[in-house]
């Protein structure tokens, strides 16, 4: 069994923004030189997720305004009242409760199969970063494993 990792980094324009991954991902698998296993996509951060969705525009402006709608960005959170709040911050800290909140329903990474040195993939799926904070680097560890 071999395994083969490479990250890359994604500058991102707002949240939430999904954005395409998926030829990035197949590009590393291709140098991995595996062929039959499996592929984790992992995201390194608490406010951004990785999922498995369809690219169509009108979708996509769905699923960011159901996010917002889910954990609005205006709406008040504990971890935005920096006077009380003592613990994990930052110079120049940004009010992101509802990220945070917003990334409880998405995950953090996705496993997919690899066959034949393909993800089979159905016929809409691609593989999305989901920004849910602001503009920034993000990024992306890609891990296959297999032979």
């Amino acid at each position: 069994m071999k395994t083969y990792h490479q990250s890359f980094q994604i500058k991102t324009k707002k949240g939430p923004e999904f954005i395409d991954i998926t030829d990035q991902v197949l590009k590393i698998i291709k140098k991995s030189g595996i062929s039959n296993g499996q592929v984790l996509v992992f995201s390194r951060h608490t406010t951004a997720a990785i999922v498995v969705n369809e690219n169509e525009p009108l979708l996509i402006e769905d699923m960011e305004n159901f996010l917002a709608r889910l954990a609005n960005p205006k709406a008040d959170y504990n971890h935005n009242d920096f006077s009380r709040r003592t613990v994990n911050l930052c110079s120049g800290e940004c009010k992101n409760g509802h990220s945070h909140c917003q990334h409880l329903l998405l995950p953090t990474s996705e496993i997919l199969p690899l066959i034949d040195g393909q993800i089979p993939f159905g016929q809409w799926q691609r593989i999305f970063l989901v920004e849910l904070d602001y503009a920034r680097k993000r990024e992306v560890v890609v891990q296959v494993i297999g032979e």
